[in-house]
């Protein structure tokens, strides 16, 4: 699984957690938001993440604009953080970039990584 970070802020932390998390299972790839969605249409990468003060504006809006709102999910916001139930929806119904906001990023990376290996069979 290739992964790849943009987003405004926090970028290398949530590259960290995610190493952490997947360790060997995905490679974790840090770019800017015009480079990272582009890597993503053009199939260098199989899922966006992305961290901003709000969730689904500097996180989402490159991806947003490029891939289109049918690939892209906020998954938390100020105040609201999705549900694990939530979260494994979006991953199943074909999202592929994620925001968040940054101080949720320890809550809910593991939930969205963990639906991303579920969704591929648990194997990266």
């Amino acid at each position: 699984m290739k992964i790849v970070v943009g987003g405004q802020i926090d970028k290398q932390d949530i590259a960290n957690i995610i190493k952490a998390e997947l360790g060997n299972q995905a490679e974790v790839t840090v770019k800017g938001d015009l480079d990272a969605t582009m890597g993503m249409k053009a199939g260098t990468y199989d899922y966006y993440v992305g961290a901003c003060n709000t969730g689904g504006g500097g996180a989402l809006a490159m991806a947003l604009a490029i891939l289109g709102k049918a690939k892209c999910a906020t998954i938390s916001m100020p105040g609201q953080i999705c549900s694990e139930e939530e979260i494994r929806q979006e991953v199943k119904s074909g999202k592929v970039a994620f925001g968040f906001t940054a101080q949720h990023k320890e809550a809910v990376l593991p939930v969205l990584l963990k639906a991303l290996k579920d969704k591929v069979g648990g194997v990266l």
